[in-house]
């Protein structure tokens, strides 16, 4: 088992002023080995209110920083996240488990975005449009909102705390993160390079704490008019509801059953490269995952025989072994539930266990972790269980379908929308599919899984309420915009009246 170096542990940060868990923190645990490996604090509601108090305090005079010398400071944070680069993944490996390459990538997404949100400080564009009347001129610009509370969650430790508060933070907003008890220590680091970089106090502060206490009190705040979470679709919508009495600015991301269509021209080698990527990256557990794979039938069961040899070679084990494809699953109530899911699998009536479905087997210093097998079904229909319900797990299911019409139809039939993918040589029925699927996301020629920090990302139905993050769109949601009248006249005048 790779040595496991000192690293940061999960603190407070309120104000400028760094805390550490009390004696009542809540545990944190290595999922490669289940030990705990240190304490969050278990913030308060005392906590948050004085998170918000202090954001609040530093808002006006970040409001009023030029854009691009806010984007400055950002602009030294991913410097300083790209020297701690080692460091940070590690700490993404020790909590969460991610396998290295993809610990790796974690961090490498929250530097992309802090030199992507550093250069929109120069733009931050508004418009300029002609006016209908004479010796008018009509424009709009940006304006930041206030305090934004952030929850994130754990499977993007670094990565999801960026996408959130970099936008924000670029636009002249303060921001309060909630972020997951099980990467509290990710969290810290992360905030810790902000301020190495340069942040005023109280521009960005963290609360840990459980999301009954620390992030109820953190939605229901009267002074935080921007909420965004990332979560189930169960936390989503109480978040919703718990904020809808104050009509705050609301982002919600949530839940993902994303498929991948397979056409009976495609290369079947690279689809089975595709699909072990997207449903076993990050031990399944993420909102892309692909967890439905839409195979037509003329090659169903060659692609099936060949994703369950496939499926046999991954290794599973400590993420940061360099051999390793798969690491443990977050947690032991995780890996429940994948065992219930791949028991629900076997007792509906018609599918097929064709490989995994239990806990992997380990090296005896790694037995106390939670590890599970990559698993495949075959023999699914599009409403099963466990073609329609969330797993968050190393877990796939193949469907079969006759042509490509019935395969969007299979895609389109769940309650989610996050990402999909095609995969075929022919290039109508790229663009057809493309059109078709109700995806946020949509990849030609590949899997379900990757995103870029220049594009938007979010999806449709049940997997949130419509905003997206990343790029423009993560600019779009954290500033509001001023429609400007600037009238040289000299005379009254009245839109679609004179």
């Amino acid at each position: 088992m790779p040595a496991t170096p000192t690293l940061p542990t999960a603190r407070n940060l309120i104000d400028g002023v760094f805390t550490a868990a009390g004696a009542d923190g809540i545990p944190m645990y290595d999922p490669a080995t289940g030990e705990v490996i240190g304490h969050a604090p278990r913030g308060t509601r005392a906590d948050i209110d004085a998170a918000v108090a202090a954001a609040k305090r530093a808002f006006p005079a970040w409001a009023a920083t030029p854009a691009p010398k806010r984007a400055e400071i950002l602009f030294r944070a991913a410097r300083v996240m790209e020297e701690r680069k080692d460091e940070l993944a590690r700490l993404v490996t020790r909590e969460m488990g991610k396998v290295k390459l993809e610990a790796e990538g974690d961090v490498q997404e929250a530097i992309d975005m802090a030199y992507y949100m550093a250069g929109e400080g120069r733009r931050l564009f508004g418009a300029t449009t002609p006016s209908e009347l004479p010796n008018k001129f009509c424009l709009t610009l940006r304006e930041p909102i206030g305090v934004c509370g952030l929850i994130t969650p754990w499977n993007f430790p670094v990565a999801i705390p960026s996408w959130k508060s970099l936008p924000a933070l670029v636009c002249g907003n303060t921001v309060v993160i909630k972020p997951s008890e099980e990467t509290g220590g990710c969290a810290t680091a992360y905030v810790e390079c902000l301020m190495q970089a340069g942040l005023p106090p109280g521009v960005v502060n963290i609360v840990h704490g459980t999301g009954e206490v620390a992030g109820d009190a953190l939605v229901r705040h009267p002074d935080v008019p921007v909420l965004s979470m990332t979560g189930s679709n169960e936390t989503g919508r109480l978040v919703a509801q718990n904020a809808a009495p104050m009509l705050k600015h609301l982002h919600v991301e949530l839940g993902g059953k994303n498929g991948i269509i397979v056409l009976d021209d495609a290369d079947l080698d690279f689809a089975v490269q595709a699909i072990l990527w997207s449903a076993y990256g990050t031990s399944g557990q993420r909102c892309t995952a692909g967890s439905r794979i839409i195979v037509q039938a003329g090659v169903h069961d060659a692609l099936l025989e060949k994703l369950v040899a496939a499926a046999k070679t991954q290794r599973v084990g400590h993420g940061w072994s360099d051999d390793v494809n798969l690491g443990p699953v977050v947690r032991p109530a995780a890996l429940e539930k994948i065992e219930r899911y791949v028991k629900i699998g076997v007792e509906e009536d018609g599918a097929t266990l064709a490989c995994g479905g239990r806990r992997a087997d380990v090296p005896a210093e790694l037995a106390g972790g939670w590890y599970f097998e990559p698993t495949v079904f075959c023999d699914v229909t599009p409403t099963m269980r466990i073609a329609q319900e969330e797993i968050f797990g190393p877990v796939t299911a193949l469907i079969r379908v006759q042509d490509l019409d019935e395969a969007i139809e299979v895609f389109n039939g769940t309650p989610y929308g996050l990402s999909g993918a095609i995969i075929t040589r022919d290039f109508a029925s790229m663009m057809k599919g493309m059109r078709a699927l109700k995806s946020g996301i949509v990849y030609l020629h590949n899997g379900t899984i990757g995103a870029e920090v220049h594009l938007p990302f979010g999806g449709v139905k049940a997997t949130g309420n419509g905003h997206r993050e990343a790029g423009i769109a993560g600019i779009d949601f954290y500033s509001e915009l001023k429609t400007v009248y600037i009238d040289y006249s000299g005379a009254l005048q009245r839109a679609q009246i004179d």
